[in-house]
């Protein structure tokens, strides 16, 4: 308790220092591109959440805040923990200078204060730090699942699946999955699957593309495989893939235009169609 007292007493001193200590590592890596006047901000409300939280002994209502911040400001976790360990050592050394009797006993139970204080601390920062970047991390994969494959209802019997970057095992099997599961709940009769922005078709992609269209035949849908560039043919070719049992166009438009056939209908413009009944009624009127 003596302890305690002497440090709440002398906060101020040990604060300044703590400062001193924590803005030397202002160079390093992973705080080096934050700026001069957040980064002390920030300093000053640490050591503040520090002394609120030994004072108020089991209250974690100012680290859980303190944390939260600093996890939306996306400050790494080596942030906290070199803090912490700066106060350690700061407090320790500052209450050795204040005691007039430095003995084993001495530090021991000094060891035993601090330890009482930081220990607990580091738990509850660390620990609410890293849920909270788990719950964030799982909240982006499941978006960035979402984003992967969306499947686009266009028009009634077609819809679209664009493709962009690189397609491994996880993702075809969500391409899979997505393709089946849309084409039934839309009722599509074409599905056309965009590779424009996938930057290389390998025996892999291939493999998994042509895996997907015949699915997709199977239950009933025919896939076009659109935004087939030179190079990309080029590979096919060169690799030997075999992609006949479905139509290739190069690019959406065209496949578009093919999807529109095959369900019986087709683009009219309506000019040229307004032309052609006024030319009509003008020679029914014998103008």
């Amino acid at each position: 308790m003596e302890f305690k007292r002497l440090l709440i007493e002398n906060s101020d001193s040990i604060v300044q220092k703590w400062m001193e200590e924590i803005e030397s590592l202002k160079d390093s890596n992973y705080t080096a591109t934050i700026s001069d006047e957040l980064y002390e901000s920030t300093n000053r409300e640490f050591v503040n959440v520090i002394f609120t939280s030994i004072r108020n002994e089991g209250s974690t209502k100012a680290v859980e805040d303190f944390s939260e911040k600093i996890i939306n400001l996306g400050w790494p976790l080596s942030y906290i923990t070199d803090g912490l360990q700066i106060f350690r050592r700061v407090s320790t050394e500052y209450l050795i200078t204040q005691s007039e009797v430095v003995d084993s006993n001495f530090f021991t139970e000094l060891s035993s204060s601090v330890n009482e204080w930081v220990e607990p601390l580091i738990r509850e920062l660390v620990n609410e730090y890293s849920g909270s970047w788990e719950h964030i991390v799982s909240l982006q994969r499941v978006a960035l699942q979402e984003l992967s494959a969306p499947l686009i209802p266009v028009m009634e019997g077609i819809t679209i699946m664009p493709l962009i970057g690189t397609i491994d095992t996880e993702r075809a099997k969500l391409i899979m999955e997505n393709l089946l599961e849309g084409a039934i709940k839309h009722n599509s009769e074409v599905v056309l699957i965009d590779i424009t922005g996938v930057p290389v078709v390998d025996t892999m992609v291939a493999h998994h593309i042509i895996q997907a269209a015949e699915a997709v035949r199977l239950i009933g849908s025919t896939c076009i495989l659109v935004g087939i560039r030179p190079e990309i043919a080029q590979t096919i070719v060169n690799l030997g893939i075999d992609l006949s049992n479905f139509p290739t166009k190069s690019s959406l438009k065209k496949g578009f235009s093919t999807a529109l056939a095959i369900t019986g209908r087709h683009v009219t413009d309506l000019n040229v169609k307004e032309n052609n009944i006024e030319k009509m009624m003008d020679s029914l009127r014998g103008e």
